[in-house]
């Protein structure tokens, strides 16, 4: 009986230098980049560089507030007082208000929509009238000029409501800016920085993961080696 020869097989011989590496060789060289972490840092730097600079291109701007109370008539309950108080600070900014306060301000009502709010309180019958301007001067006048107006519309109706609206406290002239320094702009912008580049951390796929997925599959055996190992 003829025997046939088996094909012995030789075990593969590591990639010498003029070898070109196989698929598992180049799934263990990686690129070396920078850290994940440069991307985080920059954004910082980047937020924090640009909130300085707008906090220091902003000119800064002030507040002035007045104050104005009501107060119940001879004949009044002063129950009644708090509520009439609540619906002046609504009535301050609209427009019949505004639109005697402007000669006082020496503003356009348009400026004054934009730049005077008014808040109340649930304890006290008191009203506050703010304005905000970059110039200190400005804002009080617009203040006081609407807290004035405010008060002879009120008035005009007290024979009917039974309280009157009394100045409490007019508004003097800011010393310090209320708007935030470039300090605080800058620390705003850091943080947001540094927030944007976590996202982007966190969406950014890894190398790590991409390298698993592509694993080195084995080449096909062939049909002599095949028919050899039967």
């Amino acid at each position: 009986m003829t025997e046939i020869p088996t094909r012995q097989h030789r075990p593969a011989e590591p990639d010498g230098p003029g070898v070109t590496p196989g698929p598992a060789s180049t799934s263990v060289t990686r690129r070396r980049g920078l850290p994940r972490w440069t991307l985080l840092v920059a954004g910082v730097l980047l937020g924090g560089a640009l909130g300085g600079a707008y906090g220091v291109k902003k000119p800064p701007t002030y507040t002035a507030t007045s104050y104005v109370i009501a107060v119940p008539t001879e004949k009044s309950d002063p129950a009644p007082a708090l509520g009439f108080a609540q619906a002046y600070g609504r009535v301050a900014t609209q427009l019949a208000v505004l639109e005697d306060a402007q000669v006082r301000a020496g503003v356009p009502v348009r400026t004054l929509q934009r730049s005077v709010q008014t808040a109340t309180s649930p304890d006290a019958p008191m009203v506050a009238v703010s304005a905000t301007s970059s110039r200190p001067g400005l804002a009080a006048g617009m203040a006081n000029a609407v807290s004035r107006s405010l008060t002879e519309h009120a008035n005009a109706t007290r024979a009917r409501t039974h309280v009157e609206l009394l100045e409490f406290s007019p508004a003097m002239k800011p010393t310090a800016p209320s708007s935030p320094s470039p300090k605080v702009t800058g620390l705003v912008g850091a943080s947001a920085g540094g927030l944007l580049g976590g996202l982007v951390l966190l969406v950014r796929p890894r190398r790590g993961t991409d390298s698993a997925r592509t694993g080195s599959v084995p080449n096909p055996a062939t049909a002599a080696d095949a028919r050899g190992q039967l």
